[in-house]
């Protein structure tokens, strides 16, 4: 515990160094590009074009308004993909700094999730206005995305640690967890409902921590009710288990990364 309290200090004293890395990789990702920062809106857009149009037109999903069904749940699996694939990567990407530079570790993987956060707060932007044309929003419960998004963010942060420590010993770990990922995105509720999930299955569906994260952003923006409460309890739980898991792991392998590196 007292070095946990240690490392949190010193994460609060390298809270520049995190905001420095956020805004590096957020002005950097198009740069040179012909239109820039506006690709953070267009990828998104483009990606809920081919899949509405593959299971609205081709697969017949049957579900009114897909395309919206569809988008208040791609952004924010995106956010989730982009933080676990990237922190995949995030130390090795940045071995100069590990190698000769000291500060807390930690900083990558959160700068990271960060950065994928930031990117989805923005898109978030087209996902209720897209919504207010097509559904409609319920102002009175739209409050309720903040604690939905602190909880995804808890559990991408944790899963950031458990896969960027790792990574660093098990090199193949990081074309895995790109195989992994897409899986998780067919066993995840994104592009179907969950009605469609049979009986027999449900309740180890249910352990799939995205789950309940997609269920409770749909609630609230497609169907405009609030999202049940258990639905919420148990994503926080298994946020809170992950970044648990995730940071004590990290913790344990950072120490010889130098080495490694």
């Amino acid at each position: 515990m007292g070095m946990t309290r240690k490392t949190l200090r010193e994460l609060y004293d390298y809270r520049n160094m995190i905001y420095m890395l956020v805004r590096k990789d957020l002005r950097g990702r198009y740069k040179g590009s012909a239109l820039g920062f506006l690709w953070t809106f267009l990828n998104p857009l483009l990606q809920l074009a081919v899949y509405t149009l593959v299971f609205s037109t081709v697969m017949r999903a049957g579900i009114p308004n897909y395309y919206l069904f569809l988008f208040v749940a791609l952004i924010p699996w995106l956010a989730m993909a982009n933080s676990v694939n990237g922190g995949a990567t995030c130390i090795l990407s940045q071995q100069n700094l590990v190698t000769k530079i000291h500060f807390p570790r930690q900083v990558l993987p959160i700068a990271t999730v960060t950065t994928s956060f930031v990117n989805m707060l923005l898109c978030m932007i087209v996902v209720l206005v897209v919504c207010a044309f097509g559904v409609g929003l319920n102002l009175a419960i739209l409050w309720y995305l903040i604690p939905t998004m602190l909880i995804e963010y808890i559990l991408a942060l944790g899963l950031a640690f458990l896969v960027s420590g790792l990574t660093v010993y098990f090199r193949d770990l990081e074309h895995i967890i790109g195989i992994f990922v897409m899986a998780w995105q067919f066993l995840s509720p994104v592009m179907y409902g969950i009605d469609m999930v049979p009986e027999k299955v449900y309740h180890i569906f249910m352990l799939n921590p995205m789950t309940a994260v997609i269920l409770s952003y749909r609630d609230i923006l497609f169907y405009k009710t609030a999202p049940h409460l258990n639905t919420m309890l148990l994503a926080l739980g298994m946020g809170i288990f992950f970044l648990i898991v995730g940071w004590f792991v990290f913790a344990k392998l950072e120490r010889h990364f130098a080495e490694e590196l």
